[in-house]
């Protein structure tokens, strides 16, 4: 989504939000949340706080006038009604006959739910320096995990990932081959953004970033003497994210063509551009979602940039056999996370069986 269309429909989910949350948002913002994020969490207050006034758990007609103290008397049995209701109700805009949303939407859903709730009941201030409430429900709902082993886990990602001479091939083929079978109007569109779509590709495999910091880089967080990027991380921390060089020609090749490919101003800050109607954006996720799975499909499998993080941490853990250097590549706080690209590359259990 395009940053000003994504800011347009942020706007218009404030305008029916209650007090609380615009302060939530407001607060948020200097973390700061990704724009991206803010507006999936106010979709879910949306979604829950209707679900609130059509269960006659809030006395009112509009969002804006649930009261603070509605939050604060919520009990489990409600919030359980209202995880009911998600997997019972049926799918909007679908034909099918299927009903209720998946459990991983509705951790989605609840985690959304406890961001605000620790905010309301944890860091927020009134005038005597004390949260708005203490009683947080969100406490007390737990949410169900998928249950599969990490070696399951790691088979079902493992035909997903480019490892090895992969890797380059797959660069290799949106350069060389993905063309090849264009009609006249797609390989125009494709001729016009192929160094920028290869850029976005080889950074995301030599880099493992997130699609939400590859989108937020600007020009500026671009080091390509050093190949070093600074990326916003999860939480608002900075981070400078060491790229692999392989990644480096594509980069330059993109830089060198951004200013009038896209017609760039010095305004114009973001790394990854788009044109539309002759004006450059900054590129939104789902643009980036969408080059990805077009280009992948065609090579190997249809997958998704987080597919690409989970193939540069692979063949990372591959060459080091460290935990704690892929966790640090990835931003994450600890090696637990890791245990995943483990269970990938290990041959070990398998070579020891084949034995037997």
């Amino acid at each position: 989504m395009r940053r000003e269309l994504l800011l347009e429909k942020i706007d218009e989910l404030k305008a029916v939000m209650p007090w609380y949350v615009l302060d939530y948002y407001q607060s948020k913002l200097t973390v700061p949340y990704s724009f991206t994020t803010l507006y999936e969490y106010l979709k879910e207050y949306r979604r829950f706080f209707e679900w609130l006034i059509d269960s006659d758990i809030a006395h009112c007609q509009k969002i804006a006038d649930i009261e603070l103290e509605t939050l604060e008397h919520l009990s489990k049995k409600d919030m359980e009604a209202f995880i009911l209701y998600l997997r019972e109700r049926p799918l909007l805009n679908s034909n099918t006959t299927k009903q209720g949303v998946s459990q991983t939407t509705i951790n989605r859903t609840l985690s959304a739910l406890s961001s605000l709730f620790k905010y309301l009941t944890e860091e927020v201030e009134n005038d005597e320096g004390e949260p708005y409430f203490y009683r947080n429900v969100m406490k007390k709902v737990s949410t169900k995990k998928k249950k599969e082993t990490l070696a399951a886990r790691a088979e079902n990602i493992k035909q997903k990932l480019f490892l090895g001479d992969e890797t380059q091939a797959f660069l290799d083929y949106i350069e060389q081959d993905y063309a090849t079978k264009l009609s006249k109007r797609a390989l125009s569109f494709f001729t016009k953004n192929k160094e920028r779509d290869l850029a976005v590709i080889a950074l995301l495999l030599a880099s493992g970033i997130r699609l939400s910091e590859a989108v937020n880089l600007d020009v500026k967080d671009l080091n390509l003497n050093m190949m070093v990027i600074e990326v916003t991380r999860k939480g608002g921390k900075r981070d400078a994210v060491n790229v692999a060089s392989f990644a480096k020609p594509y980069l330059e090749q993109y830089l060198a063509i951004r200013k009038a490919r896209y017609k760039a101003e010095k305004t114009d800050t973001a790394l990854f551009l788009s044109e539309y109607r002759g004006k450059p954006n900054r590129i939104d996720a789902s643009s980036i979602e969408k080059l990805v799975a077009k280009y992948s499909q065609g090579f190997k499998v249809r997958v998704t940039p987080h597919k690409l993080r989970h193939t540069l941490a692979t063949r990372l853990y591959d060459s080091t056999k460290s935990q704690v250097l892929v966790s640090h590549q990835l931003g994450h706080a600890s090696t637990q996370v890791t245990d995943l690209y483990t269970h990938i590359v290990n041959d070990e259990q398998k070579n020891a069986l084949d034995k037997l």
